[in-house]
C-alpha cells in the first residue's frame, strides 16, 4: 500500500474531498464535510478509521496492527498500522465500512444522495 493509492480509493468515493485543516501533514478525507480517515502523508505508517464500537474490539483482538485510535474517540475509531500484516483489500474494506458508518449518520436527504450514487 502506498499514499497514492489510498488517496484514489478514497477519493473515488462519491462526495468525498481531501484538506489538510489540523496541519500541513495530517490528510483528512471527509464525505459530505465529515470525517471517515485521517493519515499522516509523510509518515504514511497508519491510519484512522471510524468503525462500529463492537466490530473496532473484533479487529483489535484478531489483528496486531488494529489498535484504539491515536488522539481519537477510542470507542468509534481505529489506527490501522501499515506494518505487512493486513491487505491492501482488508484496509480498503475498513475505509468502506467507515465510510458508510458516516454515511449512516448523515441527514436522510444527503444520506440519499449519497447512497444513490455510490
Amino acid at each position: 500500500m502506498n499514499i497514492e493509492d489510498f488517496r484514489n480509493f478514497c477519493i473515488s468515493k462519491y462526495g468525498v474531498t481531501e484538506e489538510f485543516p489540523f496541519d500541513e501533514n495530517t490528510l483528512v478525507f471527509k464525505v459530505k464535510g465529515k470525517i471517515f480517515a485521517l493519515v499522516d502523508i509523510d509518515l504514511f505508517e497508519s491510519v484512522n478509521l471510524k468503525c462500529d464500537p463492537e466490530e473496532a474490539i473484533k479487529l483489535r483482538e484478531s489483528h496486531e496492527a488494529v489498535k484504539p485510535g491515536y488522539h481519537m474517540n477510542k470507542k468509534h475509531w481505529n489506527t490501522i498500522e501499515f506494518d505487512g500484516s493486513l491487505t491492501d483489500r482488508e484496509i480498503f474494506h475498513w475505509v468502506n465500512h467507515s465510510y458508510d458508518l458516516v454515511v449512516s449518520k448523515l441527514p436522510k436527504k444527503i444520506r440519499d444522495e449519497v447512497n444513490q450514487n455510490k
